[in-house]
């Protein structure tokens, strides 16, 4: 009898267990996640809500979410975020998204920046947003990774290059693309705005960090690029040149610098709220948000959570203001997150980058990249570290490991931090597929041969085209053609040489060159070269030579135009020791033979019967302190993309009579420091303080002759109201600075903040002088064209408009002294026109 009840209860059990289950199996499930449209970074704690139902729920730490019903729901599922628009889905049984049994509903709910609050006006005693930034303040110096001594991990980065805003059917009309018609099987519409992948690198790395002296150490281990096999690619695709620190004052932004909102000024820049409280994985983190007081100020707009209580950032999302003074970006995402690996100590974790450039309009097409880098293996404050910055030969090294550019497949199934998505995996079979077609290889031959200006034939380079026709006053319609080798021919061994006609001298042009590279790095070659052309203004860094067609249409009126042919062989030899130390020997061998407009060679014999006029033979000796100078490198040459540092340069010559028929003895000191100099929040400034002496008695072209402009092309490296030829010094001291200060004054006006006008100024000024010799050999003939400063100053001034149309820049420089001469036919006051491309 007592164990009846307990038989009812049994049975009772199961009916309910059963009853649950069946109810479980009719249940309609709507789930999925919520993310950025242009980053696709998953939104955590995003609120969805039905308007008819109420129902509403937030997404979790990982931005997902579900709910459940009895009956599919005909209503409107609405998405909330801070900083996003509203996005508004119905809901109703025929939706394609339910699965084929009718129980699940997959949603990718992808929200766009855009909706924005008013302005934050503060009337509440305690600020609680300004309280909360004060207290990240406080504790950055113990929640930045750099305080280490030292740090050590494993990094994770791929860049994806998508093209964005296309037309996949009038793409495939598109004669020259029909044979390439099954990349559009990739376009991806599921945002609605339909992206091609077209490229993905990946790049695996072990980075080290030493915080005094200073040292960061970087082996790249795995290096998957399809296509492009260049290692200066590949150093700053690593984690060496990706630092962004969200704790600093000031974030790059290509080439700006951009207010972080965690600045220690940022209160100036930024109104900052706290919305509210969520725990993950039982830590509490606060929502903060920040939008600019400003606008156009190079500011971002965004949130981050904040740990209670370190006040460390455990994820933070940046987002360009909506009129930040910068070019080509239709919009911009920054995020980083950080993960702890002790109780209390949080380390990057993640750090992602994506940018929608839209270079001929926002409704055009354009291309995403996005960037992606995870940080795994995460060691601080190890002696091993040190250990292994023990080995650097210069400050900051990247080295490769043994076969890095050739990883085997199965190596990246294994080491890739996150596994590939489809789009990824499709980017890699789209690209190999091409790379096996003949027809695709021409194409990409004749538009690198458009673009760069030359093309490979077999062992062989020609070009660059744009050399092929030109003319001048003196030469008439010119024709130059180069022929170069490439590495089929020699991998360290370059030949080049060119051959130039002018139909109205009649006179054949030339020049060979040999160049030998003994070491790449550090940096060690001997060039060779001969030359018979005429000066066309190269020894005055003019940005556009006086052999350009453009430029003899804007010259400026009444301006004799200078010809002189130089005849000029030499030889030097180049190397490297870290860290950007380099000394360049050179022996020089030219004579000069004065063509039009300049004195002739006869009223400059020295030496008589031992040497001939215009003759000269040198030995220089270059040193070049470059310190952390970082270059990009192809075949043969470098280009150098700057340093943190001064680059300082010296330079001793001396003229030797008598050989090579040389008629000079002299000698040459010269010293130059330039630097480019962020001084964020107002833009960048450049400077170079130069100086030199030469003892002898010489031709104005052996002296210095400051530099002149003829046209009415700005050029950052001469005296624009100063003709060619007008100053010559044995002696001269000078300076050249120019400060890009951004929008300043334009962000003011609504009209010019919308245009993105950019302000600067440039200072250029020289003082000089010459010897009673070299003054008689110059100016005392019936050819004398030339002054001197006799210890004056020359100074110019300037300022304009930058950023006209994105491409255009507008000087207006004044000469303040001393005052030109009547016959010199220069004025005291110009307005140039340049081309400038920048973000």
């Amino acid at each position: 009898m007592e164990l009846r009840p307990i038989r009812l209860r049994a049975v009772g059990l199961v009916l309910s267990l059963l009853l649950t289950l069946f109810t479980q199996a009719q249940t309609k499930t709507i789930r999925g996640y919520v993310k950025d449209k242009l980053s696709e970074e998953r939104i955590p704690f995003a609120s969805l809500q039905f308007l008819a139902s109420t129902q509403g729920k937030l997404t979790d730490s990982a931005g997902h979410f579900e709910f459940r019903f009895a009956e599919w729901p005909t209503d409107t599922l609405v998405v909330t975020y801070v900083g996003y628009q509203d996005l508004k889905i119905p809901i109703h049984p025929g939706m394609t998204q339910i699965s084929a049994d009718g129980q699940v509903m997959e949603l990718v709910l992808a929200l766009e920046r855009g909706k924005y609050t008013k302005e934050v006006v503060v009337k509440r005693k305690i600020d609680r947003g300004y309280l909360m930034w004060k207290r990240i303040n406080k504790r950055k110096p113990y929640n930045d990774r750099y305080r280490f001594n030292n740090f050590t991990y494993e990094l994770y980065n791929k860049l994806e290059l998508d093209l964005n805003r296309i037309n996949k059917e009038k793409l495939k009309e598109l004669g020259p693309l029909k044979p390439f018609d099954f990349i559009f099987d990739n376009v991806d519409t599921s945002e609605g705005q339909p992206f091609l992948p077209v490229y993905l690198t990946e790049t695996i790395s072990n980075y080290y960090y030493q915080k005094s002296p200073w040292r960061t150490r970087e082996i790249i281990k795995g290096v998957k690029t399809m296509g492009v096999e260049n290692e200066s690619i590949s150093k700053l695709l690593g984690g060496t040149e990706q630092n962004i620190n969200i704790y600093n004052n000031f974030i790059p932004v290509f080439d700006k610098q951009f207010v972080s909102p965690l600045s220690d000024n940022g209160p100036a820049y930024y109104n900052y709220t706290v919305l509210d409280t969520q725990y993950v994985a039982g830590q509490r983190l606060i929502h903060f948000v920040f939008q600019p007081k400003r606008r156009g100020e190079n500011t971002f707009e965004g949130d981050a959570w904040v740990h209670d209580p370190t006040w460390a950032i455990q994820k933070m999302t940046l987002h360009l203001s909506r009129e930040a003074n910068i070019n080509f970006i239709d919009k911009l995402s920054l995020i980083q997150e950080y993960a702890l690996i002790s109780d209390s100590t949080w380390f990057l974790a993640k750090d992602k980058f994506v940018a929608d450039i839209a270079p001929i309009g926002k409704s055009r097409f354009g291309v995403i990249g996005r960037k992606t880098t995870t940080y795994r293996n995460v060691v601080v404050d190890q002696p091993f570290i040190r250990d292994s910055i023990a080995k650097n030969k210069v400050q900051s090294e990247i080295l490769f490991a043994e076969g890095a550019m050739k990883k085997e497949d199965s190596y990246w199934s294994d080491s890739r931090h996150e596994s590939l998505t489809k789009n990824e995996k499709a980017i890699y079979d789209m690209i190999d597929t091409l790379q096996k077609m003949p027809l695709f290889k021409r194409y990409v031959t004749t538009l690198n041969f458009l673009a760069t200006g030359y093309r490979n034939v077999g062992n062989f380079e020609i070009g660059p085209w744009y050399n092929w026709f030109t003319g001048n006053l003196w030469e008439g319609f010119r024709t130059r053609f180069d022929l170069g080798t490439n590495t089929k021919f020699h991998k360290d061994l370059y030949l080049h040489g060119y051959l130039a006609y002018g139909f109205g001298d009649r006179v054949f042009k030339y020049k060979a060159e040999a160049k030998y590279l003994f070491s790449r790095s550090p940096r060690s070659y001997i060039h060779g070269s001969y030359t018979k052309d005429l000066d066309n203004g190269q020894v005055y860094y003019d940005e556009i030579s006086t052999d350009n067609i453009f430029a003899l249409a804007i010259r400026k009126p009444g301006i004799p135009i200078k010809f002189m042919q130089i005849k000029e062989a030499k030889l030097e030899y180049f190397k490297e020791w870290s860290p950007g130390i380099s000394a360049t020997i050179i022996g020089t061998h030219k004579s000069f033979d004065p063509l039009k407009n300049i004195p002739p060679k006869e009223i400059f014999q020295i030496n008589g019967e031992k040497g001939t006029p215009l003759t000269n033979f040198e030995m220089a000796i270059k040193l070049r302190f470059g310190y952390n100078e970082r270059f990009f490198e192809t075949n043969f040459n470098r280009f150098s993309l700057g340093s943190s540092y001064p680059i300082v340069e010296f330079m001793y010559a001396r003229g030797f009579p008598g050989v090579f028929n040389s008629d000079y003895s002299y000698n040459k000191y010269y010293l130059s420091i330039s630097d480019y100099v962020k001084v964020a929040p107002v833009g960048t400034l450049y400077y170079n303080l130069f100086g030199g002496k030469t003892t002898g008695t010489l031709p104005y072209m052996l002296l210095n002759v400051a530099p002149g402009n003829e046209i009415y092309y700005y050029n950052k490296y001469a005296f624009n109201l100063m003709q060619r030829f007008e100053y010559i010094h044995d002696r001269y001291i000078g300076f050249n600075v120019e400060h890009n200060i951004g929008n300043g004054i334009f962000r003011l006006i609504p009209l010019t903040r919308k245009l993105k006008f950019r302000q600067f100024w440039t200072a250029k000024g020289i003082s000089g002088d010459l010897s009673e010799a070299n003054r008689a050999l110059n100016f005392d003939n019936a050819f004398n064209q030339f002054q001197n400063l006799d210890g004056k100053t020359y100074v110019e001034l300037g300022t304009g408009v930058d950023n006209i149309l994105k491409v255009f820049r507008l000087d207006f420089v004044w000469r303040v002294s001393p005052r030109p001469l009547p016959e010199a036919r220069v004025g005291r006051f110009g307005i140039f026109g340049s081309f400038r491309l920048a973000f």
